[in-house]
């Protein structure tokens, strides 16, 4: 499919055509910057990007500053040497950096808040839940593969040694303490201290303070205690 890059006066020239990385694209501007060529490829600006030269030439690196001549007699073939692939539910993309964000995947992959996106692991062993925050590093061995389930909406989680019901799919300081007590009381002359366990990588367990909220696993472990400093 070809994409148009609008230019000052379309309809008094003939367009201009260009390859970036693959795909064709047509221009009505003789002349484009490094940056304006990635914008219109959406590739990163920090993203190395060259125009392919005929050997035993070396391609030629196009820095974000660099004005290129799309009008020379051959069409211009541009690239990116580093990329890097991965897919979800078994869609191929590109990625131009090592380094992506759960939010990231949510938005290539056009993924509902609704729906969970986990990174697959070898049978047997538990797929890591991607949460919007968590960095994946697409450079590791192999080409990653990450899947979706819906989230989860119901949770058995054990406050105290005892199992509660819980049906969101996050949880805060406040409300485990009500599930712990009955009632959260705001007095400052009350303490609590609130410990997990069991719960979703890269952090299954650490503590919790005030207004903080943690993300719910099934069997979750929580340990509440509250002190009367009066």
């Amino acid at each position: 499919m070809k994409k148009f890059e609008e230019g000052v006066h379309p309809s008094k020239q003939p367009s201009l055509k260009l390859i970036i990385e693959g795909k064709q694209y047509e221009t009505f501007n003789q002349f484009m910057t490094g940056l304006q060529l990635k914008e219109l490829a959406g590739i990163p600006p920090d993203t190395e990007l060259f125009l392919s030269i005929l050997r035993p030439f070396k391609d030629e690196l196009i820095e974000n500053e660099k004005t290129v001549n799309l009008a020379r007699p051959e069409i211009e073939n541009f690239f990116v040497k580093k990329k890097l692939q991965f897919s979800i539910d078994g869609k191929a993309f590109i990625w131009f950096k090592q380094f992506i964000r759960g939010v990231q995947i949510r938005e290539l992959g056009n993924i509902p808040m609704d729906v969970d996106i986990y990174l697959d692991i070898k049978e047997g062993w538990e797929d890591d839940l991607i949460t919007n925050d968590v960095v994946v590093d697409l450079a590791r061995p192999g080409k990653e593969k990450f899947i979706t389930k819906p989230a989860q909406t119901k949770f058995t989680i054990i406050v105290n040694a005892q199992e509660k019901s819980w049906d969101k799919p996050t949880i805060s300081f406040e409300q485990i303490i009500e599930l712990a007590f009955g009632k959260y009381d705001p007095n400052p002359n009350i303490g609590y201290t609130v410990t997990y366990f069991r719960g979703h990588e890269p952090k299954p367990e650490g503590t919790m303070v005030k207004t903080s909220v943690v993300r719910v696993k099934n069997k979750m472990v929580f340990n509440v205690t509250a002190t009367d400093k009066s």
